[in-house]
């Protein structure tokens, strides 16, 4: 056990550190600090210090470490999908919910026909999925994995170029959220199918996996949303009274999440759903500014980064030296960076955007970040996916990322400062 406590300390050191200062150095070129930390994982996995220190996985990510690793990756993430959660407003739906919706239904359908067709040429390519997957579910999944987009680094790029309440921000704010919810039910659908759940039987009668996991998906997410979120209302009144969230009511909310969590996990839909939707159905206001003020920086500074390592751990890029699977990440990537924006690039302008509102929507969605790579992480744990395609869609997810704030400003930054675009509500 001492072992494995010293283990465990400097591994988290090397981790923070890592992380800290790639994400430092992200920023200075005008990238998320996000992106930083997911290429700090990757560079602590095989591919980069695994490569010229085979020693490191003996001495800094032990075997018997990594189940701690995994657990505060998991905690990371739900704590994370749950602060998403919170910050999702319905006002951006009820503004702009015609042409949202348009973007995000094409955002979706495109890359989802898409994931159908490289599935018909995936599906024999070794190492891709693993050989319990059937058509069907790897065109969902891959469908998904094209289909997502990074909400709050779409949210964060929004509020730092001072877009909130403005028609583009509002539009790419509401069409992400819908994109979203959309790929996570999908994935969700996926994970039933594949019996990431247990049939549930009550005597004679039995409930396939598929019916637990989509029908306690609907059940918990009707009851949070309705009887759930009045009942909470009254922390959000309390919290209004004292100007902030007590330590009791935050154990509260704590526990309330570990339990969401916990449903999802054994209805086979996976953490994050659970504290996603929790984060929807709590109350706004002081309640929420104050929960966020207390989590938020445990959960990015110190959690998350134990996220990005467990992936990076399991990301092999000497796998793209193979002709074959080079050829199947340049195909991946190309469909995935076309695909999505052009499809929402088309949608908002038949909504009657501006070409310059249409390409930055376009940009924005194109995003994947965190989501894509806690979607794969789910598909590698779930066994859906192989090593290859996982590394193949970390890459993936890292160029997109990358892309978005730089071609943003391309298409719509500099025209908004020179008053080519307006930015008026």
């Amino acid at each position: 056990m001492h072992a494995l406590s010293a283990s465990f300390f400097l591994q988290m050191a090397v981790i923070l550190l890592a992380c800290r200062l790639v994400g430092m150095a992200a920023k200075k070129i005008g990238q998320p600090q996000v992106v930083g930390e997911m290429i700090a994982g990757v560079m602590l996995g095989p591919s980069l210090l695994g490569h010229f220190w085979p020693g490191s996985t003996d001495l800094i990510f032990t075997k018997e470490s990594r189940g701690i690793l995994y657990a505060g990756a998991q905690l990371g993430v739900g704590l994370y999908m749950f602060l998403v959660g919170l910050e999702f407003r319905s006002d951006h739906f009820r503004s702009r919910v015609r042409s949202a919706a348009s973007v995000s239904v094409a955002g979706m359908v495109v890359p989802f026909i898409l994931g159908a067709l490289l599935v018909l040429w995936l599906q024999h390519v070794p190492g891709i999925f693993t050989p319990k997957v059937r058509y069907f579910e790897g065109a969902l999944f891959l469908g998904a994995a094209i289909a997502i987009t990074a909400f709050p680094m779409l949210a964060r790029i929004i509020s730092e170029r001072g877009l909130a309440g403005t028609p583009l921000g509002t539009l790419a704010l509401a069409a992400g959220a819908i994109d979203d919810a959309a790929a996570w039910c999908v994935l969700a659908v996926v994970l039933a199918t594949f019996g990431a759940s247990q049939p549930l039987v009550i005597g004679d009668f039995k409930l396939g996996a598929e019916v637990v996991a989509i029908g306690g998906s609907a059940l918990y997410g009707l009851v949070a949303l309705t009887i759930g979120k009045k009942l909470l209302a009254g922390l959000g009144r309390k919290a209004e009274r004292e100007g902030e969230v007590s330590q009791p009511v935050m154990a509260f909310v704590l526990a309330l999440f570990c339990l969401a969590a916990w449903y999802a996990d054994i209805i086979g839909v996976h953490a994050v759903f659970g504290g996603f939707i929790l984060g929807i159905a709590m109350p706004r206001g002081v309640f929420a500014e104050d929960i966020r003020k207390k989590i938020e920086p445990f959960a990015v500074v110190f959690l998350l980064p134990m996220f990005f390592t467990f992936s990076g751990l399991n990301t092999k890029l000497d796998v793209l030296v193979d002709p074959q699977l080079m050829l199947v990440g340049v195909v991946i990537l190309l469909a995935s960076m076309l695909g999505k924006f052009a499809a929402c690039w088309a949608a908002a302008r038949l909504n009657g955007e501006d070409n310059a509102t249409a390409l930055a929507v376009g940009t924005l969605m194109n995003a994947r970040g965190l989501m894509e790579l806690i979607i794969i992480n789910i598909g590698l744990q779930q066994g859906i996916i192989g090593e290859a395609l996982f590394s193949i869609l970390v890459v993936m997810a890292i160029v997109t990322t990358l892309m978005a704030s730089p071609v943003f400003e391309l298409v719509y930054g500099r025209k908004m400062r020179r008053g080519e675009v307006g930015i008026a509500p």
